[in-house]
């Protein structure tokens, strides 16, 4: 997976498109991405103890990597992540359509 915590992503599919957001988890082993404000749903829980409040709570489920691309905040436009091999051997994320190191 090329996408990491913390990069920033735009929703390109779904009920949620055009919104952008950082990811907050990544799950590689299920292909699928949290994004912060994106996919939330609200949950009704009751209450477990008596004295206690029912309350409805927010939550937000992960989404397909393949639903979201990385969002450049400079030309406010998405890109593809590439993968580099420097002289050195390591590997660098590289964005597509400039060319640049991300």
């Amino acid at each position: 997976m090329k996408l990491k915590i913390n990069d920033t992503v735009k929703v390109m599919t779904g009920r949620d498109k055009g919104k952008i957001g950082k990811i907050e988890k990544v799950y590689p082993a299920r292909n699928m991405v949290l994004v912060e404000g994106v996919n939330q749903f609200k949950r009704h829980m009751k209450a477990k103890l008596q004295g206690q409040k029912s309350e409805i709570i927010l939550i937000t489920k992960p989404i397909f990597v393949s639903k979201v691309a990385l969002y450049d905040a400079k030309s406010k436009k998405t890109t593809r992540v590439g993968i580099k091999i420097e002289q050195d051997g390591k590997k660098v994320r590289v964005a597509k359509r400039k060319g640049v190191e991300i």
